[in-house]
């Protein structure tokens, strides 16, 4: 497949198309293009033979509003439909992670941000001196002291609604459910 140059009209956005970029992101597209259009030719738009847009429908129309006449294309002619369908999707699945802490020691901050990049803000450190205490055990007994646990009981359909009333009444009474049904469950044990 080789790269062509055509003018930008004949190329069609596909109407299909299930990936956007809104507001500054589409900006900071349509800035990076008018000052580095040579990304244009790295990376061209990749169009099927009806000359809709497979991959880059945001570029297109980053470059329409740069004010392009022409953009680099290339032709996908040897997809069947699904291929282009699967192309369509997979062209705009992220492969991979950005290394935050080598983009924010290597680069700088602020062309990353001007290149389209959202940067994630970085909080203070945070600080674990509280785990060197040595009454750790005992700070977290005392966080947990009072909290409660929850297990799943499992209900036959028909009876769902009646033991969801039956709950919600007994909490409204301020009564321990919990031990209500502990209550319940021993000595139903206890005639075993």
């Amino acid at each position: 497949m080789k790269t062509e140059m055509v003018k930008i009209s004949e190329v069609k956005n596909n109407p299909n198309n299930p990936r956007v970029i809104k507001d500054d992101k589409f900006e900071k597209l349509v800035r990076s293009i008018k000052e580095f259009p040579k990304m244009l030719e790295i990376r061209p738009i990749v169009v099927n033979d009806d000359m809709i847009v497979l991959g880059g429908n945001m570029r297109l129309k980053a470059c329409k509003e740069a004010g392009l006449k022409e953009v680099p294309i290339i032709k996908a002619s040897d997809l069947t439909e699904d291929e282009q369908r699967q192309f369509i999707i997979k062209d705009n699945i992220s492969g991979g992670e950005w290394d935050w802490e080598m983009l924010n020691s290597e680069w700088n901050t602020e062309d990353l941000e001007d290149w389209g990049l959202d940067m994630p803000t970085f909080g203070d450190e945070v600080d674990y001196s509280i785990l060197d205490d040595e009454n750790i055990d005992d700070i977290i007994d005392d966080m947990t002291a009072n909290v409660k646990k929850a297990i799943q009981i499992e209900f036959e359909l028909e009876h769902y609604e009646e033991a969801s009333e039956l709950v919600r009444f007994w909490r409204e009474q301020k009564a321990y459910v919990g031990g209500m049904i502990m209550e319940y469950l021993k000595a139903e044990k206890d005639k075993l």
